[in-house]
């Protein structure tokens, strides 16, 4: 379930993977909360993770510190976006 009032930021993840993954738009736009990602997207490697966080920082002037990077967070588009939420809205 992805958190009342942060289309803004579920928009900014969205545009993330977009960017990052180059993934397709079209694509990106049919993510729901339970969309897998991290094992279920090829893009979406280990090494694609630290793109789309260093992005996310930027885009949300947020700060992931490493010990906050888990499967779990990565685990769905909901996750993900919740994630962000928690840290953006802080």
């Amino acid at each position: 379930m992805i958190p009342e009032g942060t289309s803004e930021i579920e928009a900014t993840v969205r545009a993330v993977l977009v960017d990052v993954l180059a993934l397709d738009r079209a694509r990106v736009a049919t993510f729901r909360a339970d969309t897998p990602l991290f094992g279920a997207l090829p893009e979406l490697d280990s090494m694609a993770v630290a793109g789309v966080l260093t992005e996310l920082e930027d885009r949300l002037g947020i700060v992931i510190e490493d010990d906050e990077v888990d499967g779990e967070m990565l685990e769905t588009f909901g996750a993900l976006v919740t994630f962000a939420a928690g840290k953006a809205l802080v």
